[in-house]
């Protein structure tokens, strides 16, 4: 059997969205070749185009739907593939609340044929594109990775699964190895303002959300609550610059490779969903965020700076189920990956501005 191991060409699957195209850019950078998997249902058809003329590098990408294994098998045999980052699915919190089946079947089901369609390939390497919200919300702060895991909405146990099903396969090759990257909040967009996030419709997260007040498309900043026990009375989140958090992609990766020629040397990833530790498979889960937080109230001024004006913004109640302050203990992440974030909030409002007024065609 060939050894992909050596093979520096990585797919990306769900590769044209908002995480999965800036870490394309870091990877060819790096002198890798990627190869995009999508099916486009949140993502737009020109990214690939995007990417290379940031790059100056090809970036060929497949259309591919990961719930239709044979697909995701011809992406295997068309290209000789090394590694795997996986960032397809659903992801929407509020509206995986209003449509679970949709997103357990969606998620669960194009990660089982993933796995299948890289056993049949022999890709032994993978990252998953996982989240903060496994965790549980009773757990104090900072949030360490063998805190117990327990979502508290459809989309956050899918992740959850997702990871247990990993650890399971894992578990009965050992020539398989895995990274399970837990990220806070990214944010933010490519210095060069040529991708960045653009979802469909009327965006649920808070930047691009913001973003949209600045350019006029939506009326006023929303803020769900101001009476938490914060300093200024606002939510608190680890926000990460999303080329931060690509660079954690490429890390993750290469350490993955270097594990490899070490067998036997693994980490313990601490406790599973059921409470029981998971001990003796090559699977590695990591934060992936900068270890502070920062308010609602915080970002929204940085954005304000970034693009020079005053937002109109209005309170309203609070959201069920929000907490007061999540952010990540990183130690993990720097110690095994040497990861670091190194951009702070006002690069991550200046950059994210920059691509909004590409988005809406303004003047520099």
């Amino acid at each position: 059997m060939k050894d992909h191991t050596r093979n520096k060409t990585v797919l990306l699957t769900g590769g044209a969205g908002f995480i999965g195209s800036h870490t394309a850019t870091v990877l060819l950078d790096r002198g890798y070749d990627v190869v995009l998997l999508d099916n486009f249902s949140n993502s737009k058809r020109d990214v690939p185009t995007r990417i290379e003329k940031i790059t100056g590098k090809p970036c060929p990408c497949e259309e591919a739907d990961l719930l239709h294994s044979g697909e995701a098998e011809a992406a295997f045999k068309k290209h000789d593939i090394g590694s795997v980052i996986h960032f397809a699915g659903l992801k929407a919190v509020g509206e995986s609340v209003e449509k679970p089946l949709e997103y357990y079947e969606n998620n669960l089901l194009s990660t089982i044929n993933l796995l299948g369609s890289m056993r049949t390939a022999g890709v032994k390497n993978l990252i998953f594109s996982s989240s903060a919200t496994v965790y549980k919300h009773d757990n104090p702060v900072p949030y360490y990775e063998n805190f117990p895991l327990g979502a508290a909405n459809p989309y956050g146990w899918t992740k959850v699964m997702i990871e247990r099903i990993i650890m399971d396969t894992a578990a009965t090759d050992f020539t398989f190895s895995a990274a399970l990257l837990r990220y806070f909040n990214p944010i933010g967009a490519h210095q060069s303002g040529l991708i960045g996030e653009d979802p469909q419709g009327i965006p649920n997260n808070l930047l691009p959300y913001i973003a949209k007040v600045a350019t006029g498309e939506l009326p006023e900043v929303r803020i769900f609550g101001d009476n938490y026990d914060t300093p200024d009375g606002t939510g608190v989140r680890d926000y990460i610059h999303i080329m931060d958090l690509a660079e954690g992609h490429l890390l993750a990766m290469e350490y993955l490779r270097k594990k490899r020629s070490h067998e036997g040397d693994f980490i313990d990833i601490g406790e599973s969903a059921s409470g029981a530790a998971h001990e003796g498979a090559n699977v590695h889960a990591f934060n992936l965020g900068t270890g502070k937080g920062t308010s609602v109230r915080e970002i929204i001024s940085a954005f304000e700076r970034a693009c020079g004006r005053e937002l109109p913004k209005s309170v309203y109640p609070r959201r069920a189920g929000d907490l007061a302050i999540v952010y990540a203990n990183t130690d993990l992440a720097e110690r095994e990956l040497g990861f670091k974030a190194r951009l702070g909030i006002d690069e991550m409002c200046a950059d994210a501005w920059r691509w909004q007024r590409h988005c809406a065609k303004l003047p520099e």
